[in-house]
């Protein structure tokens, strides 16, 4: 009896020290990857979204214009999945980019405004929501080979002048591999 109280103490302890390792693992260490939500389907559309009948709703119905974290950290060399839902484009700056610095003078043509052409530091423009080729809901993974804070932003002109559609991708020395 009292050797399975013992050994039923040592597994209790051995989980427990497991735990709280991982625990820590997870809060003080930045990711490989992280990922980033543009937009997100809603479940409170009315009427209901149905996308089998309607699977490309006008103008972004049923869909929200939010970044979903808009700040995520990783380590250098590691990677970002652009998680898109909808009408949108993901663009990344390069370090020290604010959204200030954006010019929204001359976008390109599309829905919602059209797509923003800053190409000053611009170091990734995603696929063109507006192409009919292209798909709206998909993953774009891309990778930050150096430290810095980068911005993110939609480059559909209504999204980021209207909804302030942006976030901050801050990327820490050391490999994110």
């Amino acid at each position: 009896m009292k050797r399975s109280i013992t050994l039923m103490i040592g597994i209790l302890t051995f989980c427990g020290i497991g735990l709280i390792a991982s625990s820590a693992v997870a809060i003080d260490g930045p990711l490989a990857s992280a990922t980033i939500s543009f937009g997100q389907r809603q479940t409170d559309h009315v009427p209901p979204l149905d996308r089998i009948t309607t699977p490309d709703l006008a103008m972004g119905a049923g869909v929200n214009d939010e970044l979903i974290p808009d700040i995520v950290t990783i380590k250098a060399g590691g990677s970002v999945n652009f998680i898109i839902a909808g009408l949108h484009n993901p663009t990344v700056y390069d370090d020290g980019t604010q959204p200030g610095d954006i010019s929204t003078a001359s976008p390109l043509p599309g829905a919602a405004g059209g797509i923003i052409n800053d190409p000053n530091h611009r170091l990734y423009r995603g696929l063109d929501p507006n192409v009919a080729t292209n798909p709206r809901d998909r993953v774009e993974v891309v990778q930050f080979a150096k430290p810095g804070t980068y911005l993110v932003i939609c480059g559909v002109f209504n999204h980021f002048v209207n909804s302030n559609m942006f976030g901050f991708v801050k990327v820490l020395p050391g490999s994110g591999k």
